[in-house]
């Protein structure tokens, strides 16, 4: 019969157990007001027989059932997960924590704008929002939704139209549609800056899947900043099953809240990056939001980029 010790010694209460199957040590130090924790592997004849009563009041199981010891480079972490260094676990990639969505929406959210059109362009007042966009690169160019800034019912395909452009920071500019795929709905906007502009970073939308955390920036309505959350509810919905005519296309569906104005707002993952552009929203219904897949609208910027300025109507 394997044996152990107990030993209890007030008030430091320091409590010692030893068994021959296996050896565990237990220390506690403290006042008698003061909370104690502890964690112990135990051979398995003894778990489940032991029981530790600090005093008659109080009755505590100190011991986990689990098979295993403590693993060694765990013994110098503290409770709050860093170690004795000072050293503070590194974040992945795509892991979900407390501020996730804070610390996406704040890297993504100074490049967001509202676009708008000025009177006399398409016959809307000025100042009303239309959509939104986002700066992705430093010189200026804003990537956006076509049917936000064209008003391709009355406008001649070779215009280009003149847009007005508000940065979160509240600096205004005159932009320029210098291209616009009404088939796809994507569309660029350059504006010219005498200081540094902020810029978002492009993601890919390739490894996305139902469940998938994002969250929907943008100016609905023109309230500037709104940022709302949800989840990606699908990675392929084809345009048939809205009733789109036209060339067959897949978009990002998510439950996302997004109303007028968000449309070329960026679809954001929690870490920052732009893996979409939500360009529509079903009215009859709540969390059915469509955006264009960020790898869909790199293959359109390449074809603006070989091409020149390109108008293509729907």
């Amino acid at each position: 019969m394997n044996h152990f010790l107990r030993k209890l010694s007030t008030p430091n209460r320091i409590v010692a157990i030893s068994a021959a199957a296996g050896s565990v040590l237990l220390y506690a130090n403290g006042n008698r007001n003061s909370d104690y924790t502890a964690s112990v592997s135990l051979p398995a004849p003894l778990r489940e027989s032991l029981w530790l009563q600090w005093q008659s009041e109080l009755s505590v199981p100190l011991f986990s059932l689990g098979n295993s010891s403590v693993p060694s480079s765990d013994i110098s972490k503290d409770v709050s997960g860093v170690s004795a260094a000072g050293e503070i676990p590194k974040t992945c990639s795509g892991c979900l924590g407390r501020d996730s969505f804070a610390k996406a929406a704040a890297k993504v959210g100074p490049a967001v704008v509202n676009v708008s059109a000025p009177q006399g362009e398409y016959g809307i007042s000025p100042g009303k929002g239309m959509g939104s966009g986002t700066i992705i690169n430093q010189d200026g160019t804003i990537l956006t939704c076509a049917h936000a800034v064209v008003d391709f019912h009355g406008l001649r395909a070779s215009s280009k139209g003149k847009v007005h452009v508000t940065l979160q920071d509240g600096r205004t500019f005159e932009g320029t549609v210098v291209n616009a795929d009404l088939q796809s709905d994507v569309a660029i906007v350059k504006i010219n800056s005498k200081t540094p502009l902020p810029t978002a970073k492009l993601g890919s939308s390739s490894k996305l899947q139902p469940g998938d955390c994002v969250i929907a920036v943008g100016c609905p309505l023109s309230l500037q900043n709104t940022v709302t959350s949800g989840i990606v509810s699908c990675v392929d919905r084809k345009s048939t099953d809205l009733g789109l005519g036209g060339l067959r296309r897949e978009y990002l569906q998510t439950d996302c809240a997004i109303n007028p104005g968000n449309s070329g707002g960026p679809l954001v993952n929690i870490d920052g990056e732009v893996i979409g552009v939500n360009i529509m929203k079903v009215l009859a219904a709540d969390g059915l939001s469509f955006a264009v897949p960020i790898d869909s609208v790199t293959k359109i910027l390449d074809h603006f980029k070989r091409n020149g300025y390109v108008f293509v109507l729907a």
